[in-house]
């Protein structure tokens, strides 16, 4: 089991692929990150001084010119990047590339929060823990157990669910296998009402999120930073083609 779990290791790539053209905006997947990494629910003052905690956000624009103006929506995360600007500016190493999933991952009990992470992100995907925010009886229940609760001061970010990839390496593991495509779902794609999201191992060219991310209209967040994101977006309307 061993063996195998350190062979999965070195070969997998997590990626993840965004049809932008079947997202409706319904922030299923905003509700969904928040319930399956105990992230709190600050409340609308909070909200509007800026401290708001969701790890993912739908980010709103317009496209065209006036009057011929349409409104459209990203969903925005951490993207993982290959070569993150968050990493070198850290003065702990709280933020780290994982050699196990690919991913970069926040070692929280390292942070002192400094920000200098959140500065250097262009995709601002990092949001900074104020205050130590309490659970109230019966919500305290529904806390996953698998994931730690931050204390304030700070920074938090996406990581793909990453308990959940270990999870599915373990159980695959268990069973004698190789992780198959699907069995590794995070929470923004298992609650997608349209299954605009798509996760899976970048490394397999036959993985469904392989091939979506070869397609004719895949994009990149700012790709000319060099960053080198895992998560690919496929444009959708007007955007596609001009």
């Amino acid at each position: 089991m061993a063996e195998l779990l350190k062979e999965q290791e070195e070969t997998q790539k997590w990626g993840m692929v965004i049809d932008m053209d079947i997202c409706s905006g319904c922030q299923a997947c905003v509700t969904a990150c928040s319930m399956e990494n105990n992230v709190p629910f600050v409340g609308e003052d909070e909200m509007a001084y800026g401290r708001g905690l969701q790890w993912m956000r739908i980010r709103r624009y317009w496209e065209g010119e006036y009057p011929e103006v349409t409104p459209t929506h990203q969903p925005m995360l951490c993207q993982q990047c290959g070569s993150a600007p968050c990493e070198p500016v850290c003065p702990t190493f709280a933020s780290v590339h994982s050699q196990e999933e690919q991913i970069n991952v926040q070692v929280y009990n390292r942070c002192i929060g400094t920000r200098y992470c959140a500065n250097n992100c262009p995709f601002s995907a990092r949001v900074f823990n104020w205050f130590d925010y309490e659970t109230p009886a019966p919500m305290n229940s529904y806390l996953n157990p698998d994931v730690s609760v931050r204390r304030r001061g700070i920074m938090e970010k996406c990581t793909f669910c990453v308990q959940r990839i270990v999870h599915g390496r373990q159980q695959a593991a268990a069973e004698g296998r190789e992780v198959e495509d699907g069995d590794i779902v995070p929470a923004c794609a298992q609650a997608c009402p349209t299954d605009a999201i798509v996760f899976g191992d970048l490394s397999d060219p036959e993985s469904k999120v392989s091939k979506m991310s070869r397609s004719d209209r895949a994009f990149k967040e700012l790709e000319e930073l060099g960053t080198q994101p895992k998560v690919i977006y496929l444009k959708g309307g007007k955007s596609y083609g001009g």
